[in-house]
């Protein structure tokens, strides 16, 4: 393997670990620095995601076109650099305030996963294109194995230690990115820098003008929304419906992310094959379909252990859908298509914790009269069915 993808996959890795190694901590941290029930929690849990998905919201179009005309390797290590000093504040954070203005912070540097997609793209042949994003998606699974496993950990040196973990880590990228990391964007497929589409909302008028891609931004949309249940509120959820501890919750997302990594790293290239895209997309979301509804309404916790890891067979979803957006834009624009889809990302970021979150505490809270903590759960599944519908709708065979 080339070392620019080796680093492609470490820089990814290290996006899911920096999320991974936090998550089985996040409730303990959060009532440790503002007080509160588990349902309050999941609250501030939700506003600190959202804070971030705003930022990347706002400022991933402007990171998607820097990159196509400064180049892909300033970008990715800037948001190294940032992303690493990102860390230390939140390690060092006394209250829920300053946890938040870390989170606006790394989520206006948070270009690392964009940009990767955009270096990834420069150097595929179209049809390699989809496969190539799953490798990105199976480093990305990777990351979400060893983070929660060492988050866990971790967790029982003090709620602070995954953070200077992670610091740590992205630092040595940084360090080995600066040495190996080459350039893609050539005079060729450079563009200059353009301010109207560093807007996100103009951004989205120009790649939405392609024929056919509006609805595929829309079903991208949805499927982000259902799918970040996970995040949102799973090691919530955990503690509520089972009392599992921070390790348990990190083993369980370490299991969810084993699947991710066999899925989109060994089985994305033969489900391609066999079914295609269009019908990959399906598939992909009816399987969610049931995964959403077992997980909505489970009680056993061996049960949920067993599931966690088949669920990530939805996770040919993403890279399906990028793969066929990809081939829809031309060679000077893969930058701006990947700032964009991760606007919409980030957009789905912003909506579903605060959606999610506020569902569990919902029902939760005390004097509740339906203890039901997989609600979230059900309404990703309606979410699903949107997706479904759109995408059979406006993309056919041929499209």
């Amino acid at each position: 393997m080339r070392l620019p993808v080796l680093f492609l996959l470490i820089t990814v890795m290290l996006d899911a670990m920096g999320i991974g190694l936090i998550m089985p901590i996040m409730p303990d941290l959060i009532r440790e620095v503002q007080g509160g029930t588990l349902a309050d929690a999941a609250l501030w849990g939700g506003v600190l995601a959202t804070a971030f998905a705003v930022m990347q919201f706002l400022f991933s179009p402007a990171i998607g076109n820097l990159s196509d005309f400064y180049g892909r390797r300033p970008v990715l290590l800037v948001s190294l650099f940032v992303m690493a000093l990102d860390y230390l504040v939140m390690a060092l954070a006394g209250s829920i305030w300053l946890l938040i203005l870390g989170r606006v912070v790394g989520g206006i540097t948070a270009a690392t996963h964009a940009t990767a997609n955009a270096y990834m793209a420069d150097i595929s042949k179209p049809a390699d294109k989809a496969a190539n994003f799953a490798l990105i998606g199976a480093g990305f699974g990777v990351g979400f194995v060893l983070g929660p496993l060492i988050g866990g950990l971790l967790g029982e040196l003090g709620t602070r230690a995954p953070f200077y973990t992670a610091a740590i880590l992205a630092s040595l990228n940084f360090v080995f990115g600066w040495f190996v990391l080459g350039e893609t964007v050539t005079d060729r497929i450079r563009r200059p820098f353009n301010p109207k589409r560093a807007n996100p909302f103009v951004s989205f008028q120009s790649i939405a003008r392609l024929p056919g891609i509006r609805p595929l931004l829309l079903v991208y949309f949805t499927y982000s929304v259902a799918l970040y249940v996970y995040p949102a509120i799973w090691p919530y959820f955990a503690q509520a419906r089972f009392g599992w501890s921070p390790q348990m919750v990190g083993f369980s997302l370490a299991l969810f992310g084993i699947g991710m990594a066999v899925v989109q790293g060994a089985m994305m290239r033969p489900v391609l094959r066999w079914l295609g895209e269009r019908r990959t997309v399906i598939w992909g979301q009816l399987f969610d379909f049931g995964t959403f509804g077992v997980l909505a309404v489970v009680t056993n916790g061996t049960l949920a252990l067993i599931l966690t890891p088949l669920s990530a067979l939805g996770a040919v979803v993403s890279p399906a859908l990028q793969g066929i957006m990809s081939q829809m834009v031309d060679d000077d624009a893969q930058g701006e298509l990947q700032g964009i889809l991760t606007s919409v990302h980030a957009l789905s970021v912003i909506v579903s914790p605060l959606l999610m979150t506020s569902v569990f505490a919902l029902f939760t809270r005390e004097g509740t009269p339906l203890y039901l903590p997989g609600a979230p759960f059900m309404v990703s599944m309606l979410l699903v069915v949107i997706g479904v519908v759109v995408f059979a709708r406006h993309h056919r065979p041929g499209d």
